[in-house]
């Protein structure tokens, strides 16, 4: 038995003949000095979390010593770059909840699918673990202010994954916004196109697979989670579940919540919107997949608007721009890096305003900084701030959800309010076409126009939109109503 499972079962054991419950870590009170050893557990294994594992591995003083995932076949790799390092080798785990009974054990860091993230957070918080957690920080609205409060009850560090929050490049372009040198900011434009391809792609068709017996490695009770219980196909194990409501937010909350973090943020003073509205579809020959893998989406913040544009086909970039951020002021547009004044064809550098807020350097070492000086104000992407862009994604997919499907006429997008939001949609509308869609009949979904309140964080009048900011948890894994 190694070291730390000796541990763990000896703490396990005692706690259960005292009949109480082990939370908290030795630093949940105290600045941890630079030599302070921090224990970290990663949580979901393929894919991103190999960016979490080498994070880590190159921090001195930072040891991995739980390795979560409910798919046994993940663990390898990671267990190998461990032992190429020299490091104590981590113990291996299908089951969150019995790492968190490790009272030394110091953060968490959430690789895992989208609808574990917020509950995830929430049980670490309440362990009292300091928390790393990928984009999208929640699958919906509620859950994503339950882990903000429940930070703040259990005093955790907790960074989302948003990384461009660590770029000092992004942090100036914010500064020049709000200082109005370039007149007002008319639309703060964020793009996700990314390349679906064909032939079984994971952002194209992505076809049919059937329902089986899940593999002997996978506990698929754990995996499912909070969500409904259902059976096991290989569209949805290892990453394909982005593109099904159970588990994810669609390409807009997988990749696009990283261009709509930026797109809030450059807008001054932004969080939640006046109101929102969506248009779009799936366009996969009735694959099995479920959410648009193309949309246009309208925020109101006031003078300016948030529009937000999601593409899963193969599509030409706008304004050089696939997988980006395109600010229009009054005086022109800020685009890749360039400034390309009203009435002028050729790009020039873009004014520069230097922010006041210093950051730049690396995301998890900014977190592993917060960690050890307690200090959550120095997060570069602190919990809430990862709620509220999360939380767009959130509205943009609802006004989708409670949509009618219509047939194509540039008239409607006019139900945006915004000749901007009419120009978006006829865009997409020629792209898809070029993409060689049938886009006819009853083939566009047009969302519902929903009014948002910032400080309730409740839809204005709507019932229906309201019931769909939370879901119905299966037990055990379930986000509590209040904190």
């Amino acid at each position: 038995m190694s070291r730390v499972n000796r541990r763990t079962f000896l703490q396990t054991t005692l706690a259960a003949a005292a009949g109480v419950t082990i939370a908290g870590t030795k630093s949940s009170a105290k600045v941890m000095g630079a030599n302070d050893r921090i224990r970290i557990a990663v949580a979901g294994l393929h894919g991103r979390g190999h960016s979490h594992t080498d994070a880590y591995l190159g921090m001195k003083n930072v040891e991995i010593v739980y390795l979560v995932d409910p798919d046994k076949q993940t663990y390898k790799k990671h267990l190998d770059k461990i032992a190429k390092k020299g490091d104590p080798a981590a113990t291996c785990a299908q089951d969150v909840r019995k790492v968190l009974e490790d009272k030394e054990l110091n953060a968490v860091s959430i690789a895992t699918p989208n609808h574990w993230h917020a509950l995830m957070t929430i049980w670490a918080c309440e362990a009292g673990k300091d928390v790393y957690v990928e984009k999208p920080c929640s699958h919906n609205v509620h859950e994503g202010r339950t882990a903000v409060e429940m930070a703040r009850k259990h005093k955790r560090v907790v960074q989302h994954g948003t990384q461009s929050r660590s770029g000092q490049g992004w942090a100036d372009l914010a500064a020049l916004a709000k200082s109005g040198k370039l007149g007002k900011l008319l639309v703060s434009r964020g793009l996700c196109y990314k390349d679906g391809g064909t032939g079984g792609s994971t952002r194209g068709d992505i076809g049919h697979k059937p329902a089986k017996a899940p593999p002997a490695d996978l506990d698929f009770n754990i995996w499912l989670g909070p969500a409904p219980e259902q059976p096991y196909h290989e569209n949805l194990v290892h990453y394909r579940w982005h593109w099904f409501w159970d588990f994810g937010n669609g390409d807009m909350g997988n990749q696009g919540v990283h261009q709509m973090d930026i797109a809030r943020w450059l807008i001054p003073g932004a969080t939640w919107p006046k109101s929102v509205i969506s248009f779009g579809g799936r366009y996969a020959n009735n694959d099995q997949g479920q959410t648009p893998n193309e949309q246009v989406t309208v925020m109101e913040f006031g003078d300016t608007l948030l529009i937000f544009e999601t593409r899963g086909l193969k599509s030409p970039a706008y304004r050089g721009q696939g997988v980006g951020n395109i600010l229009h002021f009054e005086e022109g547009v800020v685009a890749g890096g360039k400034f390309y004044p009203k009435g002028k064809g050729d790009g020039e550098p873009v004014p520069k305003v230097t922010s006041d807020v210093k950051i730049g350097g690396d995301h998890f070492g900014n977190f592993i900084e917060c960690v050890r000086s307690r200090d959550t104000s120095k997060l570069h992407a602190e919990i809430e701030v990862g709620h509220i862009s999360s939380g767009l994604c959130h509205l943009g997919h609802l006004s989708h959800k409670l949509g009618t499907d219509e047939a194509y006429d540039p008239k409607l997008g006019k139900l945006s309010g915004h000749e901007e939001g009419t120009e978006a949609l006829e865009r997409m509308a020629a792209h898809l076409k070029d993409s060689g869609i049938k886009f006819e009949g009853k083939s566009l979904r047009v969302g519902r126009k929903l009014a948002f309140d910032a400080k309730t964080e409740r839809f204005v009048k709507d019932d229906e939109a309201n019931a769909l900011l939370t879901r119905k948890y299966r037990a055990p894994f379930v986000v509590p109503d209040k904190v």
